[in-house]
């Protein structure tokens, strides 16, 4: 049977129609669904066995128990943390009010593009637990081995990162108890939510994105309320405040070129996990149906969080404020730095500081449990494909991918390093090897989206036989693509040669910028194992693997959404 007559026919819809759902739900009856309650949410002994191949199966396959609204607000809210609620402090101190919406908008057009190629990979080729595959698939198997470990160290070390900021950020009402007790209690939480799997992660991100997004809306209303001078009388903001500060000296753009460069680091750290979405996707029900409208989220996590947050933010907190992190006596990262929580405080409202304090701790929790997920959930993947020991492609009876779990978790400690006097120190190491890696992470999704379209169109086929089609189309992904490179070169730059300095040191230079020789490393390590090199057009394999869709149901809805007036198709295609 041909690819159109495969596709079926979309002429005989009649428009008046109720709207048919976009790729049905059928029920499918999954290991994990025959379990007792008990066993199905980890909480037996029973749970930690490994769970029986289904027939036909190769591998064991992860649990499919998350639901729509659990990728909608994975998508729009899930994984924003210190980065953005504390990092962009510092960024805004390096570069000024101009520089940090100008980079955020910047890595923000490069997500756009990336998460829509993701999207159109996933919808097509359901990936269980890693998408570094694609670059497997797509580019080169020594890249994609490469990808897959980066990814796995991307996220281990955020684990500890995230920790040590949950400390800080109690102390900020009560530095009596030592920032190691809280590391302690929050690393114990983070494994109580790694118990109940899969479900566990979910459920939390969909909460706490809830308490992130309505926390920022509250936020940007009161910082308008702010700007045109409606603060407490007394206040810092009791009269007009405005642009004021993008006009001091010093100006929006602080340190020219070089400001300019040095926020991209911070800006990737805060955009870490968006591609999040694709990766829970295959752990989904219905991931044909749910994932495309989770990936149209993404518009407004980076509208809402990222741009318009940060423009108030810049409004009202100066870039050379004493209490953002970077400045004197400000080496780390807790809710003290937090330009959201100054603007309670120079605003004097009444607990509106400490509001802030519990939505940062929510976030950097959050984080917390994603860098779990998403490393876990990758080392299983490269074990199924044979590019890690075979242990961690242990999956149990509940669905977690057991080994993979307890090795990312076993990270967690290592914020008791930050106890030490050197704490700072090692807080910027793991900030840069974290923050670039998702850059190589983003750009082979691209590259990866680039290469498939190409092998699509040179094997014969159509673009009308791809269910979801990211939105700038491979353009888009070589805009994405492009961007990152950019971002990379600029933080190149600012390693040689930072802030303040000519040229920077050896041990300045591989602070800044850890992550390329660790891929590189990766790379090289992937070639001896596989002896593999980059592919050839020709060479794609676009068939093995691939979704059987429901084409009957896919053209009714297309046919519906073609009978659309011109703006509600605009509004459907960005939005719904």
């Amino acid at each position: 049977m041909s690819s159109a007559e495969e596709k079926g026919a979309a002429g005989s819809f009649t428009p008046e129609k109720e709207a048919p759902p976009p790729f049905e739900d059928h029920h499918v009856v999954r290991p994990r669904d025959e379990e007792d309650f008990m066993t199905r949410n980890g909480l037996n002994f029973k749970s930690f066995q490994r769970r029986p191949l289904q027939e036909g199966d190769i591998t064991d396959s992860l649990d499919r128990s998350m639901r729509s609204r659990h990728l909608q607000m994975i998508a729009i809210g899930g994984s924003i943390g210190a980065g953005f609620f504390v990092g962009s402090g510092g960024a805004l101190r390096v570069g000024g009010p101009g520089w940090l919406l100008i980079d955020f908008l910047i890595c923000g057009i490069m997500m756009f593009n990336t998460v829509y190629a993701l999207g159109e990979l996933a919808v097509m080729y359901p990936v269980s637990g890693g998408f570094y595959t694609y670059s497997t698939r797509f580019i080169d198997p020594s890249w994609g081995f490469a990808m897959g470990w980066n990814y796995v160290m991307q996220w281990a070390v955020v684990l500890p990162l995230e920790l040590t900021v949950c400390g800080f950020t109690v102390a900020y009402w009560n530095k009596d108890i030592s920032v190691g007790v809280w590391i302690a209690i929050f690393w114990l939480f983070i494994v109580i939510i790694n118990v109940f799997g899969t479900l566990g992660y979910a459920e939390e991100e969909f909460w706490s994105s809830c308490l992130k997004l309505g926390a920022t809306v509250v936020f940007m209303i009161i910082a308008l309320v702010l700007v045109c001078g409606g603060g407490p009388e007394g206040s810092r903001y009791d009269e007009y405040w405005g642009a004021k500060l993008w006009y001091q000296e010093g100006g929006a753009f602080v340190n020219g070129f070089k400001g300019f460069c040095a926020i991209f680091v911070t800006a990737a750290f805060s955009f870490s996990g968006t591609e999040l979405v694709g990766l829970a996707a295959a752990e989904a029900r219905n991931p044909v149906k749910s994932l495309p409208s989770a990936i149209k989220q993404v518009f407004w996590r980076i509208t809402l969080f990222y741009i318009l947050g940060l423009f108030f933010v810049g409004l009202l907190i100066s870039y050379d404020d004493p209490g953002l992190i970077g400045a004197p006596d400000q080496a780390y990262a807790n809710a003290n730095t937090s330009p959201f929580v100054l603007v309670g405080k120079y605003a004097n409202l009444k607990g509106f500081d400490s509001f802030m304090n519990v939505i940062i701790l929510v976030s950097v929790v959050s984080i917390g449990v994603s860098s779990v997920y998403g490393g876990s959930r990758t080392l299983t993947a490269l074990a199924q494909q044979g590019y890690a020991p075979k242990i961690f492609a242990y999956i149990d009876r509940s669905g977690r991918p057991l080994w993979s779990v307890i090795a990312i978790l076993l990270f967690g400690p290592l914020a008791f390093i930050n106890l030490n006097v050197n704490g700072p120190v090692v807080f910027n190491w793991l900030l840069a090897l974290s923050g670039l890696a998702a850059l190589f992470t983003w750009g082979s999704i691209c590259l990866a989206h680039i290469r498939f379209r190409t092998a699509w169109a040179r094997q014969g086929h159509t673009l009308d036989e791809i269910p979801f089609k990211a939105i700038g189309g491979v353009w888009g992904s070589w805009l994405g693509l492009s961007l990152n490179v950019i971002v990379l070169i600029a933080n190149f730059y600012i390693a040689i040669s930072p802030i303040g300095a000519d040229l920077n040191d050896a041990n300045g230079f591989f602070q800044q910028y850890l992550a390329m020789p660790v891929v590189i490393v990766f790379w090289i390590g992937g070639f001896i194992w596989k002896r593999t090199g980059w592919l050839t057009v020709d060479q794609i394999d676009l068939d093995t693997g691939r979704r059987e869709l429901p084409w009957d149901e896919i053209n009714e809805y297309r046919a519906y959404v073609a009978a659309m007036p011109a703006w509600k198709r605009i509004f459907h295609l960005v939005f719904v």
